[in-house]
Parts: C-alpha cells; sequence; structure tokens
C-alpha cells in the first residue's frame, strides 16, 4: 500500500512553510515511519539549507534526468529523508512538457517507499504548485494572523476547490500569539468558505509563536532536536498525531 502525500502550501511566501515542512516531517518520523521531506518550492528551496545540509543532487538533477530520486535523497540524522530541491533556478519554476510531467508524478513514486511524503510547495500559485497541490492526499494550508497571509490563504483554498473539489484541505496557523487567535484565523477563513465555497475547512492545529523556531533555523538543527520540549515543537507533534490519527 502507498504512503500518504502531505501538501504544504501558503500563497506567498513569509510565514514559515518550509521550516513547519521539514518539523512536520520531522514529528512524522518520531512516530516510527518512514518519511520522506520533497522540497519542492521551485527556484528558492532552502530545506538543505536549514538542516546544513550540502546535497550533491538535487531536484533538478532528477527532472533533467541526469540523477534518479534515489540517487538524490538525503538521510537526515533525525530519522527522515530529504529530497532537495534547486535554489536559483528560475527555469523550474516554470516547468512545462516532460519536466513538470516529472514533477506532479514524483510524490506518488516516492510514495510507494515511504509510508508519508511532505511536499514543501514553493510561494505563489503557479501551474506546478496547483497541480502539485491537487494531487496530493491530504493538501495542508499554512496560514498567519497577518492580512495578506489570510488573503493568500483563501486564494489556495479557492484554486483547490476548482482543480480539485474532492480534496478537502485542512488549515494550520503558524506563529500564532496564542491558541485562540490561531483558532480566530480559523474561524475567519472557515466563515469565507464555507459562504463562498460552500465547503468547510478543518483546523488541523495551531502553532504558537516561539523564540526557539529562529534559533534552531540559525543553528541549522530541527526544533525537535534543539528544543523538543518548546512550545512550537509540542505543537507541531500534535498537528502530526492528528494527521496519523
Amino acid at each position: 500500500m502507498d504512503g500518504r502525500v502531505i501538501a504544504v502550501a501558503s500563497g506567498k511566501g513569509g510565514v514559515g512553510k518550509t521550516w513547519f515542512a521539514i518539523t512536520l516531517a520531522h514529528a512524522l518520523a518520531q512516530q516510527g515511519r518512514r518519511v520522506v521531506l520533497l522540497d519542492a518550492d521551485l527556484g528558492l528551496a532552502n530545506a538543505d539549507v536549514q538542516l546544513g545540509l550540502a546535497p550533491a543532487r538535487d531536484l533538478g538533477a532528477v527532472l533533467a534526468g541526469r540523477a534518479t530520486a534515489e540517487e538524490a535523497l538525503v538521510a537526515h540524522q533525525a530519522g527522515f529523508h530529504l529530497l532537495p530541491g534547486r535554489s536559483g533556478s528560475g527555469a523550474l519554476a516554470e516547468l512545462a512538457g516532460g519536466a513538470l510531467e516529472a514533477a506532479l508524478t514524483l510524490p506518488r513514486r516516492l510514495a510507494s517507499r515511504f509510508a508519508h511524503v511532505v511536499v514543501d510547495l514553493g510561494a505563489g500559485l503557479g501551474t506546478a504548485q496547483r497541480g502539485l497541490l491537487a494531487e496530493a492526499d491530504l493538501p495542508l494550508v499554512l496560514a498567519t494572523e497577518e492580512p495578506t497571509s489570510l488573503t493568500d490563504a483563501y486564494a489556495v483554498l479557492k484554486l483547490l476547490a476548482r482543480d480539485a473539489p474532492a480534496r478537502l484541505p485542512r488549515l494550520v496557523v503558524n506563529m500564532a500569539g496564542s491558541a485562540a487567535a490561531g483558532q480566530r484565523v480559523h474561524a475567519t477563513l472557515e466563515g469565507a468558505t464555507r459562504r463562498f465555497l460552500d465547503r468547510g475547512l478543518t483546523l488541523a492545529g495551531v502553532v504558537r509563536r516561539d523564540a526557539k523556531v529562529p534559533d534552531a533555523i540559525r543553528a541549522q538543527m530541527p526544533l525537535l532536536t534543539r528544543h523538543p520540549a518548546s512550545a512550537a515543537a509540542s505543537d507541531v507533534a500534535a498537528v502530526a498525531r492528528s494527521l496519523a490519527a
């Protein structure tokens, strides 16, 4: 039985999407399952940087046929694998033809080997991002309390309702001032989706703002390794448990 593809999207950047995808992959791996993080932030990938890795091969090599996905995989000591993206390549942000098809089918191919495939989608709403989100078993939309983030998240939800109406996304509120603040964000977005898209929106969890997060990023270490008892670590672990239930 194939594994589960979880896509993490936000519309535009600046909401901690890559950090959350890394931490979610780590939390899922701590449940004893085989997990791979696919950095599909085409053109601005940085999961490898946040993890302190220097991979010899990346997604660009895989899509160009210069390496297989298995050859590009990097095992992290935290217990999950990474298929790194390709930073600084504008061409990858506008995939077409065979390269686009290869990108869209890659998560499902990885799911034949891993229990969970966490896809860190790039910022924006291009063809590749929309296709990867629509093909995921579980689309996760990340938002913060910022008004611009709410607008971006709603844009993602609207496009997903159009591209894949059978896919029911879940919301994660990141960098929330409190659990109650995160729940208010959820109430706002769910109200909009019910009114304009005729569908609900499940809250997967609220991740509180935590000074330990930037410290872990600066140290190029997963938060669950550097600060396992921190508030944000506890919150992401709770999200992982809810997704695995």
